[in-house]
C-alpha cells in the first residue's frame, strides 16, 4: 500500500514539473525598448498620385498625435515595388528604398515606364533609430 501511494506521489509531482516545463516554451520576440508615451512619430497618412504623361507626383501627409506620437519626422523615406502588369494577382514583390525627402515636404516625383504596376509606402523616420510603421501601399497602373 506504501508502495502505490509513493508511486501516485511520484506521478503527481513528475506531472507538475511537465507542466511547469511544457508553459514555459514558446517563441520570444525580439525585445522591445520601453516606449514612453507619446515618444514615437506617426506613419504617414492619405497618399496620393497625380500622373503626369511620364512620371507621377506621389504625395502624403502627416499628423503629429500629442497622446501617442507626439515626434515630428526629420525627413519621410519612399519606398516602391514594380510589376509587369501581366504578373501573376498574389505573387510576392520586394519595396526597396527610391529617395528621401526631408520634412516638412511631402511630395516626390517619379518618373515611370508604360506596362508596369508601381506599389508606394513611406515610413517617417526622426532623430537617430527612430521610425514610424510603414504606411498603407499605394498602387499605381502605367498601361
Amino acid at each position: 500500500m506504501k508502495n502505490k501511494t509513493a508511486v501516485v506521489q511520484s506521478l503527481i509531482i513528475l506531472s507538475w514539473i511537465i507542466i511547469l516545463i511544457i508553459s514555459g516554451c514558446g517563441e520570444k520576440g525580439p525585445p522591445l525598448a520601453p516606449e514612453i508615451k507619446g515618444q514615437k512619430i506617426a506613419a504617414p497618412v492619405e497618399l496620393k498620385i497625380i500622373s503626369g504623361n511620364k512620371e507621377i507626383i506621389f504625395s502624403w501627409n502627416h499628423k503629429v498625435d500629442n497622446e501617442r506620437a507626439a515626434v515630428k519626422p526629420r525627413y519621410f523615406e519612399i519606398f516602391m515595388a514594380k510589376k509587369t502588369l501581366e504578373a501573376c494577382i498574389g505573387c510576392p514583390f520586394e519595396f526597396k528604398a527610391i529617395g528621401v525627402v526631408t520634412a516638412p515636404l511631402m511630395e516626390f516625383i517619379i518618373k515611370i515606364e508604360k506596362g508596369f504596376k508601381y506599389y508606394f509606402r513611406i515610413q517617417a523616420k526622426g532623430e537617430g533609430t527612430m521610425r514610424s510603421e510603414y504606411s498603407k501601399s499605394v498602387k499605381f497602373e502605367s498601361k
